[in-house]
């Protein structure tokens, strides 16, 4: 997928979300849900001026981000060659946040017969499985990827590191998808624990390889 692919359909998501937010002003509450707990019940709210406008907003902040970061990187050539995968993310990352935004704002409109982790974590979990897929074909770069000392210090470690990524950021997305059908605290504990037990064990496992290669 091009950039210039990646910025249209990007902002035609974020504008058709932002205009239906706009269009149902008057029927959405003055409060609107904002978070939900582990057992998917709202524990928090915000004004509806920011229920309408922040997801919006913040993914238009997060296009621009992500289009600039990658042309200030001083590796921005090894960007450029997964750059296709790294547009799909831009997208997928776009398009999942306005999907939470359409099922903040259906809930808000009283569509309550659903519960939050069991909707949003089959996205996210397909979201995971994508990561996976893009890290087996990043390059070494300061923005994109499991960016440790030692991956940035090394290519043999940046690659290593990262086809180990790929299977254990796969084996999350699929863990995050099984915990969709659970719902509630089993399906977060599915999500959130393996990504921080794996990110943990990617660390050590980059510190170890450019230890391995230094004494070399």
């Amino acid at each position: 997928m091009t950039t210039r692919t990646t910025v249209i359909l990007s902002l035609a998501l974020i504008a058709v979300a932002l205009a239906a937010g706009l269009l149902l002003w008057d029927r959405l509450p003055a409060q609107m849900a904002s978070h939900w707990n582990a057992n998917d019940q709202v524990d928090g709210t915000m004004p509806k001026f920011w229920g309408i406008l922040l997801i919006p907003f913040m993914s238009l902040g997060m296009l621009a981000l992500f289009l600039v970061l990658p042309s200030i990187d001083p590796l921005k050539a090894n960007i450029e060659k997964f750059r296709s995968s790294f547009n799909l993310f831009i997208l997928l990352i776009i398009t999942f946040l306005l999907y939470l935004y359409g099922l903040t704002i259906l809930w808000s409109l009283g569509f309550q017969d659903f519960r939050m982790s069991s909707a949003m974590l089959p996205f996210l979990g397909i979201l995971i499985l994508f990561i996976g897929y893009m890290l087996r074909r990043a390059r070494r770069n300061f923005f994109i990827g499991i960016r440790t000392p030692w991956t940035l210090s090394s290519d043999f470690v940046w690659d290593k590191t990262h086809r180990l990524g790929s299977t254990l950021f796969m084996l999350a997305g699929l863990l995050t998808l099984f915990g969709a059908f659970l719902g509630g605290a089993a399906a977060i504990w599915l999500t959130l624990v393996p990504l921080i037990v794996f990110s943990l064990i990617l660390a050590v496992y980059s510190y170890l390889l450019y230890r391995e290669e230094t004494r070399s």
